[in-house]
């Protein structure tokens, strides 16, 4: 069972970064506009911290992303 949540927070991390890409930030920019580090993104994007709903609503508002978008 815990693989296949791993299978979907990396389909999760995959469409988080496409966001970002979309949208025309570097992780500097986002962690500019949310201000956090640079180091917070990147490690969201590597899966070595993960996100709650708070945060991901900050970057679907952020990438103006539906909520939806990111379980794709």
């Amino acid at each position: 069972m815990a693989n296949k949540y791993r299978i979907k927070y990396q389909k999760f991390i995959q469409q988080l970064r496409k966001a970002r890409l979309e949208a025309g930030f570097t992780q500097v920019d986002v962690g500019k506009k949310l201000k956090k580090p640079q180091a917070y993104v990147s490690k969201i994007e590597r899966g070595e911290r993960r996100v709650d709903v708070v945060e991901l609503e900050e970057f679907a508002k952020l990438y103006k992303k539906d909520l939806e978008y990111f379980t794709k």
